[in-house]
C-alpha cells in the first residue's frame, strides 16, 4: 500500500475520484497507485497529484527522487527541473510551511510568489513572528541593471514593474519583527531561495524571464557543498546590499 499517498488524500479530504479528475486519469488508476507503492505514475500525473494534494512528490513516490543513497558530488541535488514553471507550485508552499529557521528569497523580483502563493504575505508574517528570519534580496526597480536586463528580455510586464509590485506586497508586512529587504544587483542572473536546509536556485538564460530558467532543489548534506556555496553567495549579497527601507532594516 501505498500509505503516504493514501494519508496525503486524507489530509487533503479527496477520495479516488476527484483526485483522477485532477490528474487527467480515471478512479482506476489512482486505486492501483493507492495499492502498490512500487507503481511510479507518469511525471505529469505525479506533478499534478503532488500539486492537487499540497504536499512534495517525494514524499508520495519517494523513489523518484532517490532510489539509493548517493555519495556522490551530486548528492545534495533532490531534484532537476527544465523550466521552474515544470516544478510543482506545492513544493514551495510545503517548503516555505516546513521552514522554521531562515526563509530567503533572493530572486531578482520575487513577483511570480505574490502571484503562486495564495496569502503569502500572511504565512511570511506567522513564520517572523515564531522567530524564522525572513529575508527578501531585490534588484532596484530604477537601476541601470535593471534597465539591461529588461532590454534583454522586452517583454511587457518589465522588471520594474514585477520588483515594485513585490516592495509594495513588502510595505504591508514590514512592520514585523524579523522580516527584512534589501537591494542588491549581484544576482541578476542567479536566483537562490532558501528554506532552513533545503534551497531552490535558478540561473536565469539569456533573453529568458524567470520561469523559463532551469531549477534546482537542493537539501544540505555536507560542509562547503553546493548548498553551502550558494548560502556564503547569497550572505556576502546580503552583506553588501542596501536596506529597502533604510535604518530600519534588521529592526522589523
Amino acid at each position: 500500500m501505498n500509505d503516504s499517498l493514501r494519508r496525503a488524500m486524507a489530509d487533503a479530504r479527496m477520495g479516488e475520484r476527484q483526485l483522477a479528475e485532477k490528474c487527467g486519469v480515471d478512479a482506476k488508476t489512482v486505486g492501483r497507485w493507492l495499492a502498490d507503492a512500487s507503481r511510479v505514475p507518469h511525471a505529469r500525473h505525479r506533478w499534478a497529484a503532488s500539486d492537487a494534494l499540497g504536499v512534495d512528490e517525494s514524499m508520495l513516490w519517494p523513489s523518484t527522487v532517490r532510489a539509493a543513497i548517493k555519495t556522490g558530488p551530486d548528492r545534495e541535488v533532490v531534484s532537476v527541473y527544465p523550466y521552474r514553471s515544470a516544478a510543482p507550485t506545492s513544493l514551495w508552499r510545503s517548503l516555505i510551511t516546513k521552514a522554521s529557521d531562515e526563509l530567503t528569497f533572493a530572486g531578482y523580483t520575487n513577483y511570480f510568489l505574490w502571484l503562486e502563493q495564495a496569502n503569502l504575505g500572511g504565512a511570511l508574517r506567522r513564520k517572523a513572528e515564531q522567530g524564522c528570519r525572513v529575508r527578501f534580496l531585490l534588484g532596484e526597480p530604477d537601476s541601470e541593471t535593471t534597465r539591461a536586463r529588461e532590454r534583454d528580455e522586452d517583454v511587457p510586464l518589465t522588471l520594474s514593474i514585477r520588483i515594485r509590485v513585490t516592495l509594495a506586497e513588502l510595505e504591508k508586512i514590514k512592520d514585523t519583527k524579523g522580516i527584512q529587504a534589501r537591494f542588491s544587483s549581484g544576482h541578476t542572473h542567479l536566483s537562490v531561495f532558501r528554506f532552513d536546509d533545503d534551497m531552490i536556485v535558478t540561473p536565469l538564460l539569456t533573453h529568458r524571464i524567470g520561469h523559463d530558467a532551469p531549477m534546482l532543489h537542493l537539501r544540505r548534506s555536507q560542509d562547503d557543498g553546493m548548498f553551502d556555496r550558494f548560502a556564503a553567495h547569497t550572505d556576502e549579497l546580503w552583506t553588501q546590499g542596501r536596506p529597502v527601507w533604510g535604518s530600519t532594516d534588521g529592526q522589523a
